[in-house]
């Protein structure tokens, strides 16, 4: 089992990611939507499924948009 890096636990602890994901549709819908981005990312950073530089960038930047809102809905 490989471990995909920048997981929401990684940076957040996962009662607090659970308790706003189940109190507020709109935290898991962007956890949902970060996570999907996250996976894609890993893929291509392993190579199981190649892409531009260019498209790995504009993914690690909607990523990183996904990340800070979620860090501000749990502030």
């Amino acid at each position: 089992m490989s471990h995909t890096p920048n997981e929401l636990t990684e940076f957040f602890p996962a009662d607090k990611i659970a308790q706003a994901k189940a109190a507020n549709p709109h935290v898991a819908k962007i956890a949902d939507q970060y996570h999907e981005l996250n996976r894609q990312i890993h893929r291509g950073e392993t190579d199981v499924e190649p892409m531009s530089d260019e498209h790995m960038e504009e993914l690690r930047k909607q990523r990183l948009a996904l990340l800070d809102e979620i860090k501000s809905l749990l502030a």
